[in-house]
């Protein structure tokens, strides 16, 4: 299991740094568009279009990542409170009745979705500058596949939390910002805010 789950984890972070960048080309695009806009009075009929479609690209891909460092939304406000193992049970339940289906569905939806774009070539409708979308909703399925791998490597933990009663933690290369503030402040021995994040 601890292979399974070290494969899993390497896999989304891969995915997930990689797709990261898209935050960068977003910046420049939005830069640009800014630029010939309202310096030059020439928008493009292209910019926006292309921005959403690098943010849902970098959201999706991103999923799996975050989920294998436990960076999703949680309302823990009672699940922090509880022991492990039934942390772990009830994570166990979940991932089995919503999780996996809701993911499988994506997949095979997303599967449907591509090929049909795949087919004709879909552009943008959206878009005067018809800008190529059937390309983006393949990323529909992948982000599925390895949200589906990464369900099965969070499955693996829950099983060994609820054998050993602690939870084997996710590797630490990626910091809220908010946590690193509180630290900040810490050092300068200022009294930290509470951001009311608490984990388990």
């Amino acid at each position: 299991m601890m292979a399974f789950i070290r494969f899993a984890d390497s896999l989304s972070a891969w995915f997930g740094k990689s797709f990261a960048w898209l935050i960068l080309l977003m910046t420049l695009g939005t830069s640009y568009e800014v630029f010939v806009r309202y310096v030059l009075g020439s928008p493009t009929p292209w910019a926006l279009d292309l921005s959403f479609i690098m943010y849902g690209t970098l959201f999706m891909m991103g999923g799996a990542y975050t989920l294998s460092r436990d960076g999703h939304v949680r309302g823990d406000f009672l699940y922090r409170l509880w022991p492990a193992r039934v942390q772990a049970a009830v994570d166990l339940v979940l991932y089995l009745i919503f999780f996996f289906p809701g993911v499988t569905a994506l997949v095979f939806t997303g599967w449907k979705y591509a090929i049909r774009s795949w087919s004709y070539l879909e552009v943008s409708a959206n878009s005067p500058a018809g800008i190529p979308i059937f390309q983006f909703k393949t990323v529909i399925v992948a982000a599925g596949l390895l949200l589906f791998v990464q369900g099965l490597a969070q499955v693996c933990r829950c099983l060994l939390c609820l054998r050993s009663g602690s939870w084997l933690t996710a590797e630490d290369d990626v910091e809220e910002t908010e946590t690193l503030l509180m630290r900040q402040h810490q050092v300068q021995g200022q009294t930290p805010v509470s951001t009311g994040e608490h984990r388990p």
